[in-house]
């Protein structure tokens, strides 16, 4: 099993995700630079991690998209590869078309860092199938755009899929505004997720919360039996 985590310029938590992945969970990991193609089916997992990829100027993930490899990531996933956007992450797939919808600024218009509780509302995909539908995970959100929004017609239509994988609490929970408290996404065929709370800050007991750890540890479930089918 192997694991690859996309670095651009501006990434801060691509070694945190190694960490976690590398370390805690034993999987064996590999920082693969935005600017050089690469062929990632020999990976089972492809994640983009959390930070402010070329200083979020123009908007939060805009550039990032563009980066080569970024080609290879939007083929993969067409391909049917998991990948798993966190915070800038998640911002980068909204803006390569792989997840639906948009980030705007938090209503605040003000970077938030702090713990929020989110409620898991689909264990339809590779990274929940581990979770209970209704559980509640506490796990830190640092971001200044992380207010989701998507058109009406998009959000029912989320909701007729099943492509809303986690919300925020409650409205006192939700750090940004966003809309129907959505915490995280998926796509239809729900190989892809982003979320704006990071995982990889609450998968060890010294950092005050394990509930990230539970989204890896689905994951490497899920990989798991695929091998021994």
């Amino acid at each position: 099993m192997k694991f690859a985590v996309i670095s651009f310029p501006g990434s801060n938590c691509d070694q945190d995700v190694c960490h976690v992945t590398g370390e805690v969970l034993q999987v064996a990991t590999e920082i693969l630079r935005h600017d050089v193609r690469q062929d990632l089916t020999d990976y089972d997992t492809v994640i983009l991690p959390g930070g402010f990829s070329y200083g979020d100027y123009l908007r939060s993930g805009a550039i990032a998209r563009f980066s080569p490899i970024m080609e290879d990531v939007i083929n993969y996933a067409e391909a049917g590869g998991l990948v798993l956007g966190i915070c800038n992450g998640f911002q980068i797939l909204l803006e390569a078309g792989l997840l639906p919808g948009a980030m705007k600024v938090n209503d605040s218009v003000k970077f938030v860092c702090r713990q929020v509780a989110i409620t898991v509302e689909s264990s339809e995909t590779a990274f929940t199938g581990g979770l209970t539908r209704g559980e509640t995970l506490q796990m830190p959100v640092a971001h200044q755009e992380g207010n989701y929004y998507i058109d009406p017609a998009g959000l029912e239509q989320l909701k007729a899929d099943d492509q809303i994988v986690f919300r925020y609490l409650n409205q006192e929970e939700n750090p940004n505004g966003s809309l129907a408290d959505i915490a995280g996404v998926c796509n239809q065929e729900k190989n892809v997720l982003g979320l704006m709370p990071h995982p990889e800050r609450a998968s060890e007991k010294i950092l005050g919360s394990e509930d990230g750890k539970k989204i890896f540890a689905s994951l490497l479930d899920y990989l798991s039996s695929r091998e021994e089918s």
